[in-house]
C-alpha cells in the first residue's frame, strides 16, 4: 500500500512531498491511522533546521499533533479499534510502546517515530492515540495533540497558576495563544502579550489577552510595570525559543515570580541564578507535564458543552501538497495554528 507523505531528505532543506509504500503488516502494540488533519509546531521546524546537532535518522517523516480514524490494529492494542476517531500525540499516554514504523521510498528505508503525522495514513504506538467521540470535528481534535495540551499543561501544570495572578506571554503564535486562553479560564489578570506583530495580539484579546505590548519597544519594561502598578508579573511564559528573549523573560521576573520556558531555546542562554536559590521559580516545560490521556476528554467536554471554543486559534489551512509553503509561513510568525488538511472527511 502505498501513501503521500512528506519527507525531510536533508536538513535544512523543503520536504519531499512523494508517495511512499507502508508496511504490509501491523507490529505488536501499532496503531494505523488515516490522517485528516495535522498542525505544524515548533517542533519540527527544529528537527528540519536540525538544531540538536547532525540527524542521523534521515530520510524519515515529521509531524506530532494530528487527527484521523482508526485502520487498523496490531496484536495487543486495546484501547482503540477500527473505525475509532482518535488524537495523534507526541507525549505518552496509556496503551503500549510498540517499535516505531519504517517506510520505503524508492527503495530506501523512511523512518518514523512512535508518532508522524504529515502523511495520508500513519503506524504509530498505541501509546500515541486517545479515542473521542465519533461526532467531535476532527479538525479542532488535531489541536488537542500538542496545541492545546501543552499550552493548558504549562498553565496548570507547570505554572499551576492561580486565581487573579498576573501572568506576561512572550510569543502570540499558536502555544502563546492557547496559553492567553488558559490563563482567562482561571481568571488570570492580567493577561499581557507581547509579540512583534499587532494582528497577533489582536487575535490573543479574542483569546483572553487583556492587554498587547509590541516586542520592539524602547518602552516595553516600562510599559508592563504601568500595567502593573510598578510591580512585576507574577508569571511569565515564553514560548519563542528565541535565547535573548529568554533572558529578558527570565530577567524581567520579580524575585518572587516564576518563569516557564515553553519554548525550544535556539542557542545557550545565560541566566543569573542567584535568586533561585531564593523565591525565585525557573520552570522549564516538556509538553505541559500533560497527560493526553486524561486530559483530552475533558477538554473535548468542555468544547461538546460550550465551555471551550477553537474556531479562530486556526488562522490558515493548507493541503499537503503545499506543506513547504505552510512551514514558510511559519517562520514568518505572523500565524496563529497553522492546520493541513490531509484527508477529506
Amino acid at each position: 500500500m502505498d501513501m503521500k507523505a512528506a519527507i525531510l531528505v536533508e536538513s535544512k532543506k523543503p520536504l519531499i512531498v512523494d508517495n511512499v509504500q507502508v508496511p504490509n503488516k501491523l507490529e505488536f502494540g501499532q496503531v494505523l491511522v488515516k490522517v485528516f488533519y495535522t498542525g505544524i509546531c515548533g517542533a519540527q521546524i527544529n528537527e528540519i533546521d536540525a538544531v540538536k546537532g547532525p540527524d542521523k535518522f534521515l530520510p524519515h517523516l515529521l509531524g506530532h499533533e494530528g487527527s484521523g480514524i482508526v485502520e487498523g490494529v496490531g496484536k495487543g492494542v486495546s484501547r482503540v479499534n477500527v473505525g475509532d476517531k482518535v488524537v495523534l500525540h507526541w507525549r505518552p499516554s496509556q496503551g503500549i510502546q510498540s517499535v516505531t514504523a519504517s517506510y520505503i521510498w524508492k527503495g530506501k528505508k523512511v523512518n518514523s517515530g512512535w508518532v508522524t503525522t504529515f502523511s495520508e495514513k500513519t503506524i504509530v504506538s498505541e501509546n500515541r492515540v486517545t479515542p473521542i467521540p465519533k461526532d467531535f470535528d476532527l479538525r479542532i481534535a488535531a489541536l488537542f495533540g500538542c496545541a492545546v495540551t501543552s499550552a493548558f499543561g504549562a498553565v496548570n501544570n507547570d505554572a499551576n497558576l492561580k486565581i487573579g495572578q498576573s501572568v506576561l506571554i512572550f510569543g502570540i503564535g499558536g502555544m502563546g495563544l492557547n496559553i492567553a486562553y488558559a490563563a482567562s479560564l482561571v481568571s488570570a489578570y492580567p493577561i499581557i502579550g507581547v509579540d512583534l506583530h499587532k494582528e497577533k495580539i489582536e487575535l490573543g484579546k479574542k483569546y483572553g489577552l487583556t492587554h498587547g505590548l509590541i516586542a520592539d519597544s524602547n518602552e516595553l519594561e516600562n510599559q508592563i510595570k504601568k500595567i502593573l502598578n510598578n510591580k512585576g508579573p507574577e508569571v511569565v511564559f515564553e514560548t519563542t525559543g528565541n535565547s535573548k528573549v529568554m533572558e529578558k523573560a527570565y530577567d524581567i521576573t520579580p524575585s518572587d515570580g516564576k518563569t516557564v520556558f515553553v519554548g525550544v531555546p535556539d542557542n545557550k542562554i545565560s541566566i543569573y541564578s542567584l535568586p533561585l536559590a531564593f523565591n525565585k521559580v525557573l520552570k522549564v516545560s516538556h509538553g505541559g507535564d500533560s497527560h493526553p490521556d486524561k486530559e483530552i476528554p475533558r477538554y473535548v467536554n468542555l468544547v461538546n458543552n460550550g465551555k471551550l471554543n477553537f474556531d479562530h486559534l486556526i488562522t490558515h489551512e493548507f493541503d499537503l501538497n503545499k506543506i513547504n509553503e505552510a512551514i514558510s509561513l511559519f517562520r514568518t510568525g505572523l500565524a496563529g495554528r497553522i492546520i493541513i488538511k490531509i484527508n477529506k472527511e
